[in-house]
């Protein structure tokens, strides 16, 4: 899914946190938004997510202009397309490992058995095996993190955004997040990445770089 984001600005509460940003989105790859703190990072990601509107400039999902859409169709998108892995963990804190996994995409009841079958090889590989069943406020902030990588490897998205997704994690824990936003990307998903990890940003493809100076390399 490409997502191309031209000359766009955006104001929140009169100030001005986006002023003619550009950004592409290129399936199978992965675009990391960089930048000081305060500089818009999460703002561009939650706008190229169709999450904050634009004020000026043009954002195109698959050359289709986004302006006009109405709340229908954005919530086709975020539901059909879109994963969101973010930094607080967007995970509801009384409901099993499972549940979180398959939230969005809860099946009816009758075949939400066969459905969680297919987690259990998802938990294997982020690392949290015969978990599925246990409550996430049990669960340590990294092992948190590691339930909402298995929530967008179960979409199987064709995009996906990430904000700040490896902060306040140990060494193992960012690696494994890194390993997983990369492998992503070959499977041929779009990633979109705000982050401060030096060690990550140079693994992307392409930066925006917010705040002063050049915004493109």
């Amino acid at each position: 899914m490409e997502i191309v984001a031209s000359d766009i600005s955006v104001t929140i509460a009169g100030r001005t946190v986006l002023e003619d940003v550009n950004a592409h989105v290129i399936p199978g790859q992965t675009l990391a938004l960089v930048g000081p703190s305060g500089s818009g990072k999460t703002t561009l990601l939650n706008v190229l997510g169709l999450l904050v509107p634009i004020g000026h400039g043009t954002l195109t999902v698959n050359g289709r202009e986004t302006r006009r859409w109405k709340d229908a169709r954005r919530r086709a998108f975020w539901q059909h397309h879109a994963a969101f892995v973010f930094q607080d963990y967007g995970l509801i804190e009384e409901e099993s490992v499972a549940y979180n996994v398959m939230l969005s995409r809860l099946p009816p009841f009758w075949r939400r058995r066969r459905e969680a079958s297919k987690i259990l090889p998802i938990l294997e590989r982020v690392g949290l095996p015969d978990r599925a069943q246990e409550r996430v406020s049990a669960l340590s902030g990294g092992e948190k993190q590691r339930v909402g990588l298995a929530r967008a490897m179960f979409r199987a998205a064709d995009v996906i955004f990430a904000d700040e997704p490896t902060a306040s994690l140990d060494r193992e824990n960012r690696e494994l997040v890194t390993a997983f936003l990369l492998g992503e990307a070959e499977r041929g998903a779009a990633v979109v990445i705000a982050t401060h990890d030096e060690d990550l940003i140079p693994r992307c493809d392409a930066r925006v770089r917010l705040g002063p100076g050049p915004r493109l390399d």
